[in-house]
């Protein structure tokens, strides 16, 4: 009965994904909040890190004792705020501070942080502060700054609101998750009060434990399989075909080259046994890519971090996409003036397949070429877990679904194309098919590479 129980559990991720433990704003976020606040003649500053699941678990390499690593924590934070003020840089020492490691998503854990620090007492008159949160500024993710005054102390022509609008990090509004902010500075003219001030209030370990507002994730069941407590046979069996399931929505997805594979397969007169291969060339690329990205998240995160990588691969994908839709154009130019001096046949027979094949390569590699974060999530889960064996396999059922909707679409567009053959469809219209459809795989190609330039840049 209890194993019935668990087999139903694996099957409701068809339809549920596990949004309770997926954090908000992506699994590769560093989040950060700082709320300065002049209080009676000391400026205090109250720093929230909200760490995603990928580099918490990072962050957590090494780690023996928690109570050292949080004191490490809390002075190198210290060292990257910049509080100046009337020119002159002022310490901030850390006063109190608490860590927690929230549950994250795929049995891993994200890292909530807060501390407060303190500025020596300041002369009673007015002078201009300025404020610079430098850590984590190579991490993508939420970046807030707030300035406040009271217990006597005033600040005028302040350049951040007074109110965090994500509740310090606690309850992200969901209509700025695609855009979050990117504030890291803060000045006002402040005039210092009398007395030290009222410190800011940190949350309760026990209050850092629970977890900020979430959202739905579209692979959320599928990352959640590596942390099934009972692995039977038939769950793991069952696990694998959710996996290919998620795997094969997941392509449905904005991305992966779906125009490109159809514009390609319609123009290069593609058969089912292309399709196919495109399907197992994506496969293989985004299981070894999954495994590249792992590899890079974990022996080489002191060097690059993960999150700046997936631009460049955007970037080369969008690149050997407009490679390949050139190759075909100039393929057609070349075959239409062989053809005008009646050495059609020689130069499609020779010439044409061997470009196709390596099209056919560089359309499949372009498709697969981006990881999923999903699943770069399931092979840092299982590495935890020491359930690699079964993290390898789900990643592979993974890239098997990807693969499948990839050449299915290709299936249909090949079929599609035959069908309107058998119309008298004549002429002008299937004549320039070829060239129209290189056309579209060089505009699909710009199109990926302006998306990822800027962010690059």
């Amino acid at each position: 009965m209890r194993r019935l129980a668990v087999l139903l559990g694996v099957l409701g991720a068809l339809a549920v994904p596990a949004s309770a433990v997926a954090h908000p704003l992506g699994n590769f976020t560093v989040n950060r909040f700082s709320a300065v606040e002049a209080s009676g003649n000391r400026i205090y500053v109250k720093y929230v890190l909200d760490m995603a699941e990928i580099p918490a678990f990072q962050e957590r390499q090494g780690v023996e004792d928690e109570g050292v690593y949080e004191t490490a924590l809390a002075r190198r934070i210290g060292h990257g705020l910049v509080l100046r003020v009337g020119g002159r840089r002022i310490a901030l020492t850390p006063t109190v501070h608490e860590l927690a490691f929230p549950p994250g998503v795929a049995g891993l854990r994200t890292l909530r942080f807060e501390a407060v620090y303190s500025s020596p007492t300041l002369a009673g008159r007015p002078a201009r502060l300025e404020f610079v949160d430098g850590n984590f500024r190579d991490r993508i993710g939420w970046q807030e700054v707030v300035l406040a005054a009271n217990h006597g102390a005033k600040a005028s022509t302040p350049s951040v609101p007074a109110t965090s609008v994500s509740k310090e990090l606690l309850a992200y509004p969901r209509d700025l998750l695609s855009s979050p902010p990117e504030v890291t500075r803060a000045s006002a003219t402040i005039e210092p009060g009398d007395g030290a001030g009222r410190p800011p209030m940190l949350l309760s370990r026990e209050q850092l434990a629970g977890r900020v507002a979430v959202r739905s994730v579209g692979d959320g069941g599928f990352a959640s399989l590596i942390a099934r407590q009972d692995l039977g046979v038939g769950v793991i069996l069952l696990s694998l075909a959710v996996a290919f399931f998620w795997g094969a929505a997941h392509a449905l997805s904005p991305g992966h080259g779906k125009a490109i594979v159809t514009a390609y397969l319609v123009g290069q007169r593609g058969t089912p046994r292309h399709a196919a291969a495109l399907g197992l060339i994506v496969t293989a690329t985004h299981t070894v890519g999954v495994f590249a990205l792992g590899f890079v998240t974990l022996a080489l995160s002191q060097f690059i971090v993960p999150e700046q990588l997936y631009p460049w691969i955007g970037l080369a994908s969008g690149l050997l996409v407009i490679g390949v839709g050139a190759s075909v154009l100039l393929a057609r130019i070349r075959h239409r003036r062989a053809h005008r001096h009646g050495d059609h046949h020689h130069h499609h027979h020779h010439g044409a397949e061997e470009l196709g094949w390596r099209s056919l390569t560089a359309v499949g590699i372009s498709g697969g070429l981006l990881p999923c974060p999903s699943a770069l999530v399931v092979l840092l889960a299982a590495i935890s877990l020491h359930r690699v064996t079964l993290g390898l396999l789900l990643i592979l059922a993974f890239s098997a679904g990807l693969a499948l909707s990839i050449t299915g679409i290709g299936l249909v567009a090949i079929l599609a194309k035959r069908t309107f053959r058998r119309f008298e469809i004549q002429g002008r219209v299937l004549g320039i098919l070829p060239a129209a459809s290189a056309l579209v795989i060089v505009v699909a190609g710009v199109a990926m590479t302006a998306r990822a330039l800027p962010k690059v840049g």
